[in-house]
């Protein structure tokens, strides 16, 4: 059985954890050995603690012949993306600035996964401070999609959804910025969630944009999902921008709400630039959800042209401000040859940041400088309550949305080198970070030549609940997600 274990889900690992027909160190060796076994090929990881995870899985049997099991998730191996703080590991985001930075505490997620028994398995590569698309932009090189190993797994979190893909984990945490959770889950064929704003700690989370950045899980299965979730959302007095709404079982919830819904399509989301696979797959999607009794109503999103402009104007403006501490003096990159303290403040950062990110501080501070603040960010974020009260008005017609991923499925790597190509890859995801709303990826289909291709579901704010109801039920009639990529 050891030889499987790697690509079961958490429901159906937990059942035989509790049943004592595998220990989670049998299972923590089948992950690290299939970690050893593919990763110099797919990448995912920048660095892991081999022995360390294999305690942990010792504690968590421990408490298992003790009658102490501490729920679904303990004995779990658990991979963070490199932005997640976890105490004593390496914290990098995938940036030369904090190559050699150890985190001297924990992310409230990382506190839940740890009080819920989860092994904390590794730290995975993304885009640099989760700035891109394509997991191209991290210093330690690119992460691979295990379906086509000469493609990129999307981004800025490819290292989790790789990770996921490959078995090289059971299930693991990203971060969702604009799009950086449900676009790699759809590249790589698995499940991933964008929580509502607010309810899941940015605690431990290495900020890229505050406004934006979101916590949440990539997942074999919608039910996997829901148990992570239920695991790690919750108030956090550390985090003032976390909610104060309750948490329910979202992975009983599954079992309870069964439909039928009223389900929007964006007619703005099915224009020009959408791949013709991606737009069959979704359609296909949408006629079985109609054959399910479910009603299909087109809906509009006026604002939809606008969010490209407003997401790259708000989110490099908060960018420019959070970078500002990594100057070379506190912690971080230092540079050795500076002749002064300007100097030193202008070659750190100058040696420490890649293209990319320098790319978004100067975008950000320009557009927050004086004489522009006014033109392009306050009105930016005029634009962005239109774009938030469209969704909230579709909502009054519908209990959710159902849009592709991603324009496209995954693209070689090196194969856009614009920044401007890479912008349009989160084009369907980034108007739900504008709006706080909920949004999950589920697989749909491949293409002919077997790329994973993704299903969005865009809910209403904290009713994760009946998101995930609604994407577990297309599940449960397909079995995309069942399929692994062979390595």
């Amino acid at each position: 059985m050891s030889s499987e274990l790697h690509f079961k889900s958490i429901a159906d690992l937990s059942g035989l954890l509790e049943n004592r027909q595998v220990s989670s160190v049998e299972l923590t060796t089948a992950v690290i050995g299939r970690t050893k076994a593919v990763d110099a090929r797919v990448r995912a990881f920048n660095s892991f603690d081999e022995s360390g995870a294999l305690a942990q899985a010792a504690a968590s049997d421990a408490r298992r012949g003790a009658g102490k099991a501490r729920g679904p998730l303990d004995g779990i191996p658990v991979g963070l993306k490199d932005v997640i703080a976890v105490a004593n590991q390496p914290l990098t985001a995938s940036s030369r600035m904090l190559a050699n930075f150890v985190s001297p505490y924990d992310a409230t997620v990382t506190v839940r996964l740890k009080d819920a028994g989860a092994v904390l398995w590794g730290r995975l590569n993304c885009d640099e401070f989760a700035m891109g698309s394509s997991t191209e932009n991290s210093a330690f090189g690119p992460t691979a999609n295990p379906w086509d190993l000469s493609r990129v797994p999307g981004g800025s979190s490819g290292g989790s959804s790789a990770a996921l893909a490959a078995g090289e984990a059971i299930a693991t945490l990203g971060s969702d910025t604009g799009g950086s959770i449900r676009q790699p889950a759809a590249l790589c064929g698995v499940v991933g969630l964008k929580p509502t704003y607010g309810l899941v700690s940015r605690y431990g989370l290495v900020a890229f944009a505050s406004s934006l950045d979101q916590i949440g899980p990539f997942a074999r299965t919608v039910e996997d999902a829901a148990i992570v979730l239920s695991t790690i959302a919750g108030h956090d007095p550390h985090d003032s921008t976390s909610f104060k709404a309750a948490v329910p079982d979202y992975r009983a919830e599954l079992k309870q709400r069964r439909g039928p819904w009223r389900l929007g399509i964006p007619q703005e989301y099915f224009g020009a630039g959408l791949d013709p696979e991606v737009n069959a797959a979704v359609q296909r999607a949408i006629a079985f959800y109609e054959a399910r009794g479910c009603t299909i109503k087109e809906v509009s999103l006026p604002h939809t042209q606008y969010c490209l402009d407003t997401y790259y104007i708000i989110a490099t403006a908060e960018a420019s401000s959070n970078l500002a501490r990594f100057d070379g003096v506190r912690y971080g990159h230092r540079s050795k040859d500076a002749k002064d303290a300007v100097d030193l403040y202008f070659k750190s950062r100058s040696e420490g940041f890649g293209a990319e990110v320098k790319r978004r501080i100067i975008l950000g501070t320009y557009v927050l400088s004086s004489g522009y603040y006014d033109a392009y960010y306050l009105r930016a974020q005029k634009v962005r309550t239109l774009i938030r009260q469209d969704f909230l008005n579709a909502y009054r017609e519908v209990d959710a949305l159902l849009t592709p991923t991603s324009p496209a499925p995954a693209f070689k790597l090196g194969e856009k080198s614009d920044p401007l190509a890479l912008y349009l890859c989160d084009i369907y995801t980034i108007g739900v970070n504008l709006a706080g709303l909920p949004a999950v990826s589920v697989p749909c289909g491949f293409t002919g030549g077997g790329l994973p291709i993704g299903l969005q579901l865009i809910g209403q704010p904290f009713q994760e609940a009946e998101l995930l109801a609604i994407a577990r039920g297309y599940e449960e009639g397909h079995e995309w997600g069942q399929r692994h990529p062979v390595l």
